[in-house]
């Protein structure tokens, strides 16, 4: 069998109106009416981020669009079998009919294929690119989208950037597809409409009803459907996945609508219920669409963070903070100017310098003698400083990044590429565990002291040691276990912080995952806009403010949990 006809049978969109089920029929919207008729062109691309490979794509172009006005965007996968009027969907048709009807908004629509990478000849097969770009749980297919193929459109079409204007559909693997965009990219994407949508396990996907329930809500709007003799193969029951995406977004409160029926693995009802789910997707646009608030009973939801109250800029003027740590009156220290000058900030944000540096100091923690302990990675040592600014070395080691204070003052860090966690005390400096954890990953004493997690960046793992009093460590597990996408077998998990319950925050590519005293993921918090946490504390004067560096500043949020001894 070729590569064409073998993505052809993947496709779903292949069926025509001559084998359509009486029982699920094309409505008046579905057909050619008397109205203003869209334009639709073709085009080619070439992907940087999908290498080498090669694709089809058309715009439509309503006729009541109007170059001086910013207009709605929708974008299809599969687009061939969207964007062909003779098809079932036939979505220029029915974009036709609703816009001039007024049941969507002014609408450009984008239909691209999946890629594939050309043989070299006609001896040799080439590569279909559509199960990697559509089925991975990842932000490639949707920086894809946003960094190419909206850019060359918005060449000749004056697209909306407000997501709240943005829409993304498609079907099976497709479906998929649109809905993890939207997912990964709330910021590009907030309409989502999947059909027979593959929420299996083909790389990962069976993920999301899980994912969807520890993850703080998103400003999303989705449409799911899917039928009884849906496909049912090694990766998964496509209608037992769709009905528990559904059922996850019904738990935290999302805006959803789930339509089943009895058909399989094809357009049908697809195609006869499509004009109304656009109508509801689009409904009461232009009013944006905001992350709900999960009901009260929600688990951790509503536990741990506050609904409604983001991350905020904290400490205006902090910039390249590579280091954090919080007294025990809440005051905020960063290691400011990449770690040129810590700065210290009281519970307003006003900042005064602490302490101008010579060295550049990285990870830092407060010791129970109330001292700040630093990290001079340059210059290889360990310091302190008391309240007054005066600094002293602990000890001398190479390339030290991490560290956290024990109740003795014993130090335990991470030095960069060194896969050794060490201790020192007054008595010197060991290393304390095996090869291979560490490599300069985050540190955090929980239950009084008694043990110790370390990150492992490298992995999805966070080990957990029980801690001895001369600060060996003993009884190692891989204890806490972090979500990942489907791309990484790493999580990039580095920061940590613990709240008075005992719950582990530990920053991630995904977002901060917070760590039940059993060592699972239970929520995961949303990174600040700038991007992945690198450090985090609880502080402000009742313990009660997740304060967090990324990109090189500082934000914070209020939080329901709070810091030990608050």
């Amino acid at each position: 069998m070729s590569v064409k006809s073998s993505w052809l049978l993947l496709v779903i969109l292949v069926s025509t109106a001559l084998g359509a089920d009486e029982k699920y029929p094309l409505g008046p919207d579905s057909q050619p009416r008397d109205v203003p008729h869209g334009k639709v062109t073709h085009h080619t691309w070439t992907s940087v981020l999908f290498p080498g490979t090669t694709r089809d794509y058309w715009v439509y172009v309503p006729a009541q669009y109007q170059a001086e006005k910013p207009a709605c965007v929708m974008v299809f996968q599969d687009g061939g079998g969207y964007v062909n009027e003779k098809g079932r969907m036939r979505i220029p048709v029915v974009f036709d009919n609703l816009i001039h009807d007024r049941g969507m908004p002014v609408t450009i629509g984008i239909f691209v294929n999946p890629g594939v990478l050309p043989a070299y000849g006609p001896d040799q097969q080439s590569r279909p690119n559509r199960s990697f770009e559509y089925d991975a749980v990842s932000d490639r297919y949707a920086r894809f989208l946003i960094e190419e193929i909206l850019p060359e459109v918005g060449k000749t079409c004056n697209l909306s950037r407000d997501p709240n204007d943005r829409a993304i559909c498609g079907g099976s693997s497709g479906g998929i597809a649109a809905f993890t965009a939207a997912w990964f990219r709330p910021d590009a994407f907030r309409r989502v409409l999947s059909f027979v949508g593959s929420f299996s396990n083909l790389r990962g996907g069976d993920v999301y009803p899980s994912l969807i329930r520890k993850t703080e809500t998103k400003p999303l709007r989705v449409f799911l459907q899917s039928g009884k003799k849906d496909m049912n193969t090694y990766a998964g029951s496509w209608y037992i996945q769709n009905q528990a995406m559904a059922a996850s977004f019904e738990y935290m409160g999302y805006d959803y609508k789930v339509v089943l029926g009895d058909e399989g693995h094809n357009d049908l009802q697809g195609a006869s219920v499509l004009p109304d789910a656009l109508r509801w997707l689009w409904r009461d646009h232009p009013k944006p669409i905001v992350a709900p608030v999960p009901p009260a009973s929600r688990d951790w939801a509503t536990d741990i963070v506050v609904p409604g109250k983001g991350w905020v800029r904290f400490g205006e003027g902090i910039e390249k903070a590579q280091g954090l740590a919080v007294d025990r009156q809440g005051n905020v220290f960063v290691a400011a100017d990449s770690g040129r000058k810590i700065v210290r900030l009281d519970a307003q944000g006003n900042s005064t310098v602490f302490k101008n540096l010579t060295h550049a100091c990285r990870g830092m923690a407060f010791g129970p003698d109330g001292r700040l302990y630093a990290c001079e990675s340059d210059e290889g040592r360990i310091v302190t400083f008391a309240p007054d600014g005066t600094e002293s070395v602990v000890t001398t080691a190479r390339h030290p990044q991490e560290l956290v204070v024990d109740r003795r003052g014993g130090v335990y860090f991470t030095a960069l590429a060194d896969l050794r966690v060490w201790f020192a005390d007054a008595d010197g400096c060991m290393p304390v565990i095996q090869e291979g954890i560490g490599g300069g990953s985050g540190l955090q004493l929980l239950a009084s002291g008694s043990l110790l997690a370390i990150a492992d960046a490298a992995g999805r793992w966070v080990w957990s040691f029980r801690t001895r009093l001369d600060g060996s460590l003993r009884n190692g597990q891989p204890f806490y276990r972090l979500e990942t996408t489907d791309e990484h077998s790493t999580t990039g998990a580095w920061g940590m912080a613990v709240d008075s319950d005992g719950f582990l925050y530990v920053t991630t590519e995904l977002g901060i995952q917070v760590c039940d005293q059993e060592g699972r993921t239970a929520f995961i918090i949303a990174n600040p806009p700038a991007g992945q946490v690198t450090h985090l504390d609880f502080g402000g004067p009742d313990g009660r403010t997740l304060l967090a560096t990324a990109g090189g500043k500082l934000f914070s949020r209020p939080v329901r949990r709070k810091r030990v001894g608050s």
